[in-house]
């Protein structure tokens, strides 16, 4: 059956047949699949009153128009499906152990840290590694994400953990929800002194979304007010229950300061592991794995701490991770030492990539050089046509509907360049998440690792954008180009600073909203009549002040008889003046409005905006 022509040409009609297309998919895609002309299609959307070319990826609320229009059923693929898809596509199986039973090793538990901010986890993570973090860190606040590994003895067995070390502030949710997802289990940090916090169940939660068993480290026990048993009690309430008390979950007392029971939070954490999880990988096989973190060295180029969790990563093998590529040069271990090998739950910095991975971007290991560039050139691809695609998030997504219909929203673009990979994805992530009503709009252009450049600016230039450099500067012409473009390129060191900052900016961005203020109140006492100004009130000013050129309203008996009334002329005696306070008389020229009487009282205001809470 056929659907109505366009300009003569007639296209295939769906009758709910299904069609499979990525996100940021374009026109000419959608017609490949139904065997329809691409203009065709173009027309279709020019009659629905969208003007889209042949080859523009478009958005999945377009495509869906388009599909209902011609009686299909859209189906967008999801991107982890779409990357399953691609690596099938190479005979490359990701996720799990190849080979026999025989073949699985245990592994080392990978942990993370988690708790409120303040309650001592970077201090913890310190004494663990016995080196000193925070002191070189703008604002004392753990601002990458890195990864160290540890060994520990019990049962007179060495045994080894794998701390994945997330950044602990409140604007971190995205990294350490993404952290728990790479983990096997949790050490929740809980301040004695201070008990549950917000933070502490924040984290609590995204634990458990992630299915990973919990260890309770109750710290600051050495501090004044420290109650570790009404801890316990706290926890018990969100299903943390101690073991004394009956309980699976391990509680240990511990003080990073003082370094006390850290050996025995590594044997909770190594027990709980043997208690609740099968922790084995093949070693033998080709290396998969996550990337931690990511940067751009200046000597060294882009460099990745990658984790790997299945397999074993070798010193010239050929890696894909995310829409980066390229041949391991060389692999340095969370001491700074040159290693050859990476077995499974061993975190190790990456030398080699062609361009910096996100954060939380798979690798995976693969025979050849070109089927590394084809993987990640495909996933590249994907990528920016998801990016041109995507409208701009909104931060109020319940009134999404209702602000695009009345035509209220307002955009913010923004340009985000950092040091890391974690570190911009958390920015941008916060940024997302920020609360200021529902008018306005923001839209991430483009993100990446490395200093504001020439095409930033460009872009910015092109698109109204705010470029935030995260812990880098603009390189070369890039700051005389903004300066003359006009672009604001802001620098930050700390990442609260900026979405503190983006916040303000954005409540600026809304409408204005306006109130009436009373300014003072006039009750005329004479008219004088006046060839050239008309009828002048002679006044006395019964409350306030009366100010020239401020608005006003004229009552009799009470009533409203005049609205939105200027005053144009203010007089003392024989002088021009431009207020008249409380108790003393003057005389108002209310400009062409001339039906004034004695007793009416004249009321001036003026209209102020209101700030935004």
């Amino acid at each position: 059956m056929q659907a109505p022509s366009v300009g003569g040409v007639m296209l295939p009609r769906g009758n709910g047949q299904s069609v499979r297309l990525s996100r940021g998919a374009s026109l000419t895609d959608f017609a490949e699949k139904i065997g329809a002309n691409p203009a065709s299609l173009v027309g279709v959307m020019m009659n629905l009153g969208e003007m889209v070319t042949a080859t523009q990826s478009v958005s999945d609320e377009t495509l869906r128009l388009l599909a209902d229009e011609m009686n299909f059923v859209l189906e967008i693929v999801s991107p982890e499906e779409e990357d399953r898809e691609l690596l099938e596509s190479f005979d490359i199986e990701f996720g799990e152990d190849e080979g026999d039973e025989e073949d699985l090793v245990v592994r080392p538990p990978v942990v993370t840290v988690m708790g409120h901010v303040d309650h001592g986890k970077t201090r913890l993570l310190d004494t663990i590694r016995k080196t000193n973090v925070v002191a070189g860190e703008a604002g004392g606040i753990t601002q990458h994400i890195g990864a160290y590994q540890v060994a520990t003895v019990v049962n007179e067995e060495e045994r080894r953990i794998t701390f994945i070390d997330t950044p602990g502030h409140e604007a971190f949710t995205a990294m350490r929800a993404r952290g728990a997802k790479s983990t096997d289990i949790a050490i929740l940090v809980v301040a004695a002194n201070d008990g549950v916090m917000p933070q502490t169940i924040e984290a609590l939660n995204h634990a458990k979304a992630a299915g990973v068993p919990i260890v309770v480290a109750v710290n600051k026990i050495d501090v004044e007010g420290a109650d570790p048993t009404k801890v316990r009690g706290q926890l018990t309430e969100f299903g943390l229950v101690a073991e004394e008390y009956g309980g699976d979950t391990m509680f240990v007392d511990i003080s990073a300061k003082q370094g006390l029971n850290i050996e025995a939070l590594l044997e909770a954490v190594v027990l709980t592991a043997d208690a609740s999880l099968d922790l084995r990988a093949n070693p033998e096989q080709d290396a998969q794995g996550i990337a931690i973190e990511s940067h751009l060295d200046k000597g060294r180029g882009a460099v990745a701490t990658v984790l790997v969790q299945r397999g074993t990563l070798r010193v010239g093998d050929t890696m894909v991770v995310g829409d980066a590529y390229g041949r391991v040069r060389a692999m340095l271990d969370d001491k700074g030492e040159n290693v050859e090998e990476a077995g499974p739950s061993t975190p190790v910095l990456v030398l080699g990539l062609t361009n910096v991975p996100g954060a939380g971007d798979n690798f995976l290991v693969v025979d050849e050089d070109r089927t590394a560039r084809q993987i990640a050139e495909k996933r590249a691809a994907r990528e920016r046509n998801a990016n041109f695609a995507r409208r701009g998030v909104r931060f109020s997504l319940e009134n999404l509907d209702e602000a695009l219909k009345a035509g209220l929203v307002q955009e913010l673009n923004l340009i985000i360049k950092g040091d890391a990979s974690g570190s911009v994805e958390a920015l941008e992530s916060s940024l997302l998440q920020l609360d200021v009503g529902e008018e306005v709009d923001i839209r991430v252009l483009h993100r990446g690792v490395g200093a504001v450049t020439e095409s930033d600016i460009d872009l910015a230039t092109g698109s109204d954008a705010i470029v935030i450099g995260f812990n880098v500067r603009a390189a070369g012409r890039a700051a005389q180009m903004a300066e003359r473009e006009g672009v604001d390129v802001r620098y930050y060191s700390v990442i609260y600073q900026a979405i503190e900052e983006i916040e303000a900016a954005l409540k600026g961005m809304l409408k204005p909203e306006f109130e009436e203020v009373e300014l003072g109140t006039a009750e005329i006492r004479e008219v004088f009549r006046s060839s050239k100004l008309g009828n002048i009130a002679g006044v006395l000013v019964r409350s306030g002040e009366v100010k020239r050129n401020t608005k006003a309203r004229l009552l009799r008996d009470g009533k409203v008889i005049a609205e939105s009334l200027n005053i144009s002329g203010l007089r003392r005696f024989k002088d021009d003046v431009t207020e008249i306070r409380e108790g003393f008389e003057g005389g108002i020229n209310l400009g062409n409005f001339n039906d004034i009487k004695v007793d009416d009282v004249i009321a001036t205001y003026e209209m102020r905006e209101k700030p935004r809470g």
